[in-house]
């Protein structure tokens, strides 16, 4: 059941309305679990970003009307139990593949809303290739990829994005840059790829962060949708758990620590900037190469 208002204290035309168990009075709807959303228990550890940014998912397929004609790929890490979340098709895929099996379920169902949901384990160390590649063909598809810096469903190793000086199970000193090398920036990687539409880094740390993080989403599956390129939205996170650490603490960590080596913002979006689609900006970037344009015949 949503949560209810009674109508007489509102002016606003109601959207939805139902009958009240207790005193058989009109109501009006103005917040409810997503239809998207399936009616169960998450299994995701107190403080965890992943239920927020899944009901944004939902929402935004609710709002779209896509849920029979959507498919998510969920991978290896705390995604794996998606399918028991999202109420369209769910497809597992092996750690790091997410990609590649959205590509291939992408190409056989061109009209379908296609999205994988990665961790930053599986998506910038063992999927690394099928992310870039699939990227640079500029696969319609849609990621929703969870930065959290370290590896979660696993035990808390150190991930590709964590930070220097951070300590996880297989950095007990901390993060040695001199060794492990700095972390991966995923945005700011695949904005210097050709096949890109649309990249947007966000958080969900606050109810105003909470909002733009739902419509950087919906613009994403909006340019998928549009065929206009590949397109990912990067969401900053927590792992109270795996930090050690309280979920107060941890996003103070997270607000202090990971908000200025991973900046907010929108890093890619080739329809500000005045093209149809990643192909068509692509195309004008390479202008001066003799080989792109077929029509001049290689001159």
């Amino acid at each position: 059941m949503g949560c209810v208002v009674n109508m007489a204290i509102t002016e606003k035309k109601p959207k939805k309305t139902m009958v009240s168990p207790l005193s058989g009075r009109e109501m009006q709807v103005v917040f409810e679990r997503p239809h998207s959303f399936l009616p169960v228990v998450t299994n995701y550890c107190p403080g965890c970003h992943h239920g927020i940014v899944q009901r944004l998912v939902a929402e935004c397929m609710d709002e779209m009307d896509v849920e029979g004609n959507a498919v998510g790929i969920a991978p290896v890490g705390c995604s794996v139990m998606c399918y028991d979340f999202f109420g369209c098709d769910m497809i597992e895929a092996s750690h790091g593949r997410a990609p590649a099996v959205a590509t291939a379920v992408k190409r056989v169902l061109p009209d379908h809303l296609v999205f994988a949901y990665q961790g930053d384990g599986d998506l910038a160390s063992i999927g690394m290739a099928e992310t870039i590649h699939a990227a640079t063909r500029g696969e319609n598809i849609t990621v929703v990829f969870i930065n959290n810096a370290i590896y979660g469903m696993t035990g808390g190793q150190m991930a590709p994005t964590s930070l220097p000086h951070q300590v996880t199970q297989t950095s007990p000193y901390g993060r040695d840059a001199q060794t492990a090398g700095y972390p991966i920036r995923v945005c700011e990687l695949l904005s210097s790829l050709d096949g890109v539409a649309y990249l947007e880094r966000v958080c969900v740390d606050s109810p105003k962060n909470i909002r733009k993080a739902k419509k950087a989403i919906r613009r994403a599956f909006d340019c998928q949708m549009e065929r206009r390129g590949y397109s990912l939205v990067e969401v900053v996170s927590t792992c109270p758990t795996n930090w050690g650490i309280t979920p107060e603490a941890a996003t103070e960590w997270m607000q202090e620590n990971m908000l200025s080596y991973y900046p907010l913002g929108v890093y890619k979006d080739v329809v500000a900037d005045g093209y149809e689609n990643a192909a068509e900006a692509a195309f004008a970037r390479a202008q001066g190469c003799p080989m792109v344009d077929a029509d001049k015949g290689g001159e």
